[in-house]
């Protein structure tokens, strides 16, 4: 299996957790030397230099590694945040946040996906966000990535039912990790209680997972939407 963005955060959970139920793991990122100190952590797992935004390096990922990687886990992203009133941030950073968040696992479905049709048995995993569901203002990019990652899952699910390939979408709730270090005042989920909640799951075939609240913000943004994401960012208005 492979892992993006596996050399920290949930990627690195993810990966642990698939190393210690048996399964040889490849894992990717930007920073060799952050992948060298992850699988060194990891024990059993290999390790390529590979940036969701260079499709060059993931075509070259796919033809040398594709044959038998059966679980691709679209991990990798960043998040911004930006403030419209105020200008917003840079054109360029706005549309590499996208390239990064949404375009990444597009370009990775599509070189990874030819050769895992040809498996007996075989998944793609796409690590979502709860604010799929209810935007936070603060982050409006990465908001609307998570979005559009939460609906391109639901209909490669859709097309791919009658294929070997079952698609998977980890909507995750708020989890301690270094990009939402600015944000350590709110209710998160450990990457450890996260993953365990993941792989239980994932072992029953359960194709879209809300482990904690964000089983709870998905019902509240289908029952009361406006009050939801009033409340929501009026709080992080109190940061």
């Amino acid at each position: 299996m492979l892992v993006t963005g596996g050399d920290s955060g949930i990627g690195f959970q993810l990966a642990l957790a698939f190393v210690q139920n048996g399964s040889t793991v490849l894992i990717t990122g930007r920073s060799e030397s952050k992948l060298q100190t992850a699988c060194q952590k990891l024990g059993k797992a290999e390790y390529r230099v590979c940036d969701v935004t260079d499709q060059r390096q993931i075509k070259t990922l796919a033809e040398e590694h594709g044959k038998i990687i059966n679980v691709l886990v679209n991990n990798a992203g960043i998040l911004q945040e930006t403030d419209y009133s105020e200008g917003g941030a840079s054109l360029e950073q706005q549309l590499g946040e996208i390239d990064i968040d949404f375009s990444g696992p597009v370009r990775m479905a599509h070189f990874f996906l030819p050769f895992l049709l040809k498996h007996p048995s075989a998944a793609i995993v796409n690590v979502g966000y709860v604010l799929a569901f209810v935007p936070l203002a603060l982050t409006p990019i990465y908001c609307a990535t998570k979005a559009a990652m939460h609906s391109w899952s639901r209909s490669l699910r859709y097309q791919l039912k009658n294929s070997s390939v079952k698609v998977f979408e980890l909507i995750r709730p708020l989890v301690r990790t270094e990009i939402v270090e600015d944000y350590q005042e709110f209710p998160m989920m450990e990457p450890e209680q996260l993953v365990t909640k993941f792989m239980a799951a994932f072992s029953k075939n359960k194709h879209e997972i809300t482990p904690g609240q964000a089983s709870q913000m998905k019902l509240m943004s289908r029952i009361a939407p406006g009050f939801i994401l009033n409340a929501l960012n009026k709080q992080v208005g109190k940061k």
